[in-house]
Order: C-alpha cells, then structure tokens, then sequence
C-alpha cells in the first residue's frame, strides 16, 4: 500500500499525465467525465505556450464530435437579474430533458486582473442539478466580456454532449458583436421602470437580438413591464428583416414567481426548428468560423509583432518622441511597422 507521501506524489503524477495526454482528454470528454472536462476547459483558457499547443491540439481531435448543440448568448444591462433568470431556464431546459452547460464570463479588474467569479454561488440550484455545469471564466480584459478561449470552451462542452450552451456576458456594450459571433440564438435581457426604456440601451444592440425578455415582470412592476414590451416589440419591428426570416419578439418573464420562463425556451426552440429547416443555422455557423478565422489571424500577427526583437525598444523611444512633441503618433507608428517589415524581408 501506499503511504501517505507516496499516495501524495502519485496522484500529483497521474494529474499531470492526465492533463499532458491529449488522448486521455479526449477519451474523459467523450466517455462524460466531468473532471476531465474541467480540466480541459482550464487547458484552453491557458496562455502558456506549450499548454496552448495541447489545447489545440485537443479541440481539433474533437471538432467531429462538435456542432449539435443550441448555443444561446444572453447578456443585458447591470442590474437585470441575467443569473437569476440563467437559473430559472437551466432548469427548465433540464426538466425538458436537456442537458445545459453555462458559460459564465465575469469582468476582470484591469489593475489586478482578478474577477469575482461568483456565477455558481448565485445559482445554488442549477449547479447542483444532474446534468447541468457551470463554468465561471474571467474575461481577462478581451472586448464584450468575452472571455478569448469561450469558443473553444464551447466546443468542448459540445463534444461532452451538452445539448444547449449558455454563454453569459458581462453586460451591454459595444463588443456585444463578438457575442453575436458565438452563438445561434442573442438573448436580450431588459428591466421596465428604468427610465426611457427605448433610449435605456443602444439600437445596434437590440438589432442583433433574436429576442428581447423584460425581466422581474411580477408584482408592481408586472403593469410597467407590460407597457414596456410593448414598447419594445414595436420597436424591433421598424429593425430590417432578418436574414434567418425570424421575426425577433418580446417577451415578460419572472424568475421569482417562474413565470414565462419556458414561453422563452419555447421560442427559442422553434427559432432553432425555424433556422435547422431553412438552413440558416449551417450559414451563421459558416460565417462566424470564417469571421474567428479572420480574428486569429490579426491575434497571432499583434502577438508576432510585440514579440519581434527589438521592438520593445522602438517603442519606448517613439513614446519619448510624441511626449516631447518631436514627432507625433502616425509618424512613430508607420516608423515601428516599416521597421518590422523590413526585417521581415531579410
């Protein structure tokens, strides 16, 4: 038997075959392990080389297993309730049948880059139900609170067999587009009585949203939502037609009282009957591979531009330089990229 050091040491060394052997990863995923699983998913949110190296190499090997999944975006204004109502329809999906996996991307500090990552703590209930998991992702300063690695996070959690993928966002702003590029279905949560409800958010986010639901419709403020969906249902049809051919709605909830919580996963679902039909969905998938096609291109040339010898340099010696007013910020840039093409020609 082993003693205690021993025992110690050997599962010490049994993690780190496990997390070093691609075809062990695979095999855990595949077989429905959820700690293997977890270890994955913390593979791919690395930024060490040689563990991004095995990261890749993972979600490659499960690319066939990929792709049947609804992967669903919800984000909404700070305050919305967008936990507690991820709650209330992760277990409504799991009373469906469904098997849900959730995302949830939390805000980093930019001076200590920590985050909260609270997610689970605010849903007691879903993250312990059978066949539901969260995974609470810093989102490490990337744009739209999305976390770099989601993608990847995605796909693994669909070679798990999770058939609905849930990916919260940190809250409403202009990146909100890099949302839209993850997933099949926006979901566009809103409060009523928080002001003008149709200036309360920007028009470009409510014309990417597939729906819009008014949250916390119960009580006082059941007659305010009302009004509000009105309001806004109106609203979204002066938007330009959709190319799926849906027609976004508007829709109450409460996740208090567990009203129009599965009225949101019925919609959803015939969006996803409407669109597997039609064949938009294969289309939108195409196209966002294509648009993180074009994305990791520009990612691995900034990378292979700040790491270029020299660099570092020139650009403390260009910062001086517009400091001081001896030159200014173009010129300097054009400088540093003509620098960098010519030794890329040598």
């Amino acid at each position: 038997m082993l003693n205690a050091n021993h025992k110690k040491e050997w599962l010490k060394s049994r993690k780190s075959r496990v997390v070093n052997d691609v075809d062990v990863l695979v095999k855990g995923i595949l077989d429905g392990d959820i700690s293997v699983l977890s270890r994955s998913l913390t593979l791919v949110e690395s930024t060490k080389v040689n563990e991004r190296k095995l990261a890749e190499e993972l979600v490659q090997k499960l690319i066939p297993f990929t792709g049947k999944s609804i992967r669903i975006g919800v984000t909404g204004v700070p305050g919305v309730g967008k936990s507690t109502f991820i709650e209330a329809f992760g277990l409504d999906v799991l009373n469906d049948g469904k098997k849900i996996a959730v995302l949830a991307i939390d805000p980093s500090s930019e001076r200590s880059k920590g985050s909260i990552l609270g997610d689970k703590t605010r849903m007691n209930r879903l993250s312990v139900a059978e066949n539901a998991f969260i995974r609470p992702t810093a989102s490490s300063g990337s744009l739209g609170g999305v976390a770099r690695r989601t993608r990847e996070s995605i796909l693994l959690c669909e070679a798990f067999g999770f058939d609905v993928i849930l990916i919260e966002t940190v809250g409403v702003g202009q990146s909100e587009t890099m949302v839209k590029e993850l997933v099949d279905f926006f979901l566009l949560l809103m409060l009523a009585g928080a002001g003008d409800e149709l200036q309360g958010i920007k028009r470009g986010i409510m014309e990417m949203a597939d729906a819009l639901v008014i949250t916390k419709a119960d009580g006082d403020n059941e007659n305010p939502a009302k009004v509000a969906r009105r309001s806004y249902q109106n609203a979204m049809h002066l938007f330009q037609a959709q190319e799926s051919s849906w027609i976004p709605k508007a829709l109450l909830s409460s996740a208090y009282e567990n009203k129009g919580i599965h009225e949101v996963w019925e919609m959803i679902q015939s969006y996803q009957l409407l669109t597997t039909t039609n064949g938009f969905i294969e289309k939108n998938r195409n196209d966002q591979e294509i648009y993180w096609f074009n994305e990791s291109l520009k990612h691995l040339l900034v990378d292979h531009f700040y790491e270029f010898p020299e660099i570092d340099t020139l650009l403390v010696k260009s910062k001086a330089a517009i400091l001081s007013k001896q030159s200014n910020a173009f010129v300097e840039a054009q400088k540093i990229v003509n620098y960098y093409l010519q030794q890329l020609r040598k």
